[in-house]
């Protein structure tokens, strides 16, 4: 979390207010600079891509929706009751329509990002039933936490997106839900974000908002909201997600296409056979956004787990989960669609060495997988039944870590620091060198979260752990949060759209259907 070059100037009391009241910036999306890592050969690829096109048209893909039957029917699929089996002929034309890159565009103009090619964006996960707080005490959340989170997501400058619902506002009823987590995500950011797709009526809700801050001309022909899919492997769509898909892609939004893999339980126990199974989901996925709308802009998605073989538990950070990863960017590049992946995940009850290692294993494959729209980069534990405050400010700053790696090497400096070595010559030290002072924030990523003190020095500071500098942080940046204000006019409208759907949504409503 580094803050301005701007506000660095100024000599030793502008330094001092610097530490005391940081400015933070937001980073524009990864630009890889490093190659990716590609296991498979390309004979492999083949492999994989005849195994999935043989499941489509052989097996089938369950739609478990009449509108989606009709529309497979329309374009010609092959459907036995709920059942399409798609020509691989069809498949391959209607995702040659995708668009292979697409930009984000947020309400502040800067914060807009474009991901696709060598460019990837954070996003931090969402929906946890509960989270540990402040106090890092475990709990039911609020509106007031998941307002929290967006603001803390707002200032972190490697988070791209405020996402939705890190966590369940349990204080509103979940009919209503979908309409105050949008404008959570609006009021308290102007970065980009994601929208509800828990039915084709809530993801109209929060189109209809999105036009209203937005225009609705404006997204006709720019992506501003990201829904995210989930298919039912295996091997099955079911009719609330594909109301939501309809949804956003009849009005020109993307759509994350993501199987919900827990490996060894919904999809075969060995690692090629599952990427085969979930790239043939995906695939049918992604062929429907473009019956819905041809050219409609989608993501190759998944959320990958893996299950363990003696308690069932789904893991974060197994060896399998990252060659899968490195499969599926493989894969993605072949049908040359972006693609999804899920980041700094941990099955751990508190912020310790096993969420580290297991965040830390995710971090680094997703990125040098080549992943787009790298979700659930920041607050993920106990498999998503929580987010903790301490690990999303933990995360977001290795998320900016892994930023600086995957840009790759800087050569911009490259003579300048020659001539130090010829200056300094032997014996010396590079300290008090121009270069070094000119150099020295930008030379070696240092992280704020973590203590490299001496031991003394640490004792004295207060033996604060990990999760103690990070809730010390968290609590810093929510005092010098300040709100981007919304226009005042668009605020109201706003407004005034969630309290009429409020009083037409029953708040012992179920699922709205799709229309």
């Amino acid at each position: 979390m580094e803050p301005t070059a701007a506000a660095r100037r100024g000599g030793r009391g502008a330094r001092r207010g610097l530490r005391e009241k940081p400015v933070f910036r937001h980073l524009p999306e990864v630009t890889r600079g490093l190659p990716l890592v590609e296991p498979m050969t390309a004979e492999q690829i083949e492999r994989i891509d005849r195994a999935s096109m043989d499941i489509l048209e052989e097996i089938g893909i369950v739609f478990r929706d009449p509108i989606a039957l009709e529309d497979w029917r329309r374009v010609g699929a092959k459907v036995q009751e709920d059942r399409v089996h798609l020509d691989r002929g069809l498949v391959r034309e209607l995702i040659g329509t995708i668009p292979p890159s697409m930009t984000l565009h947020a309400r502040d103009p800067k914060k807009s990002v474009t991901l696709g090619g060598p460019k990837s964006i954070f996003v931090p996960m969402t929906g946890a039933p509960f989270l540990r707080d402040l106090d890092d005490v475990r709990r039911n959340p609020t509106l007031d936490d998941l307002a929290m989170f967006h603001k803390l997501a707002h200032m972190c400058p490697a988070l791209h997106s405020t996402a939705h619902h890190i966590v369940e506002p349990m204080d509103h009823a979940v009919a209503h839900r979908h309409l105050r987590i949008t404008y959570s995500s609006m009021k308290h950011s102007d970065k980009v974000f994601m929208g509800m797709s828990t039915s084709g009526r809530n993801a109209e809700d929060v189109l209809d908002l999105c036009a209203i801050l937005f225009g609705a001309d404006f997204l006709e022909t720019h992506p501003v909201c990201v829904a995210n899919c989930n298919g039912n492997s295996p091997l099955v769509w079911d009719a609330t997600m594909l109301g939501a898909l309809r949804a956003f892609c009849r009005r020109n939004q993307p759509v994350l296409c993501s199987p919900f893999v827990l490996g060894g339980a919904n999809t075969p126990a060995s690692t090629a056979p599952a990427v085969a199974q979930l790239n043939a989901e995906a695939l049918s996925g992604l062929a429907y956004t473009q019956v819905v709308r041809r050219g409609a802009p989608a993501i190759y998605g998944h959320y990958l787990s893996t299950v363990s073989m003696q308690s069932g538990a789904p893991m974060a950070g197994t060896p399998e989960i990252s060659l899968m990863n490195f499969m599926i960017g493989q894969m993605a590049r072949h049908y040359g669609v972006p693609w999804r992946t899920s980041n700094t995940l941990g099955g751990a009850k508190v912020l310790d060495a096993q969420a580290g290692y297991e965040s830390a294993t995710t971090l680094m494959a997703v990125l040098l997988a080549g992943a787009h729209y790298i979700w659930h980069s920041a607050g993920w534990n106990e498999g998503g039944m929580h987010c903790s405050v301490a690990k999303f400010v933990v995360d977001a700053e290795q998320c900016a870590m892994g930023y600086r790696m995957a840009e790759g090497i800087r050569w911009d400096d490259f003579d300048a620091a020659l001539a130090a070595v010829r200056d300094v010559g032997p014996g010396g030290h590079f300290l008090g060198h121009p270069h070094t002072l000119e150099n020295f924030e930008r030379a070696f990523f240092m992280p704020r979260l973590f203590d490299n003190t001496a031991i003394e020095q640490w004792i004295a500071d207060g033996s604060k752990d990990t999760t103690q500098r990070a809730l010390d942080k968290a609590r810093a940046m929510l005092a010098d949060y300040e709100e981007p204000k919304l226009d005042e006019a668009v605020n109201e409208a706003l407004l005034d759209y969630i309290a009429r759907r409020e009083r037409e949504i029953p708040a012992d409503g179920g699922l709205n259907e799709d229309h």
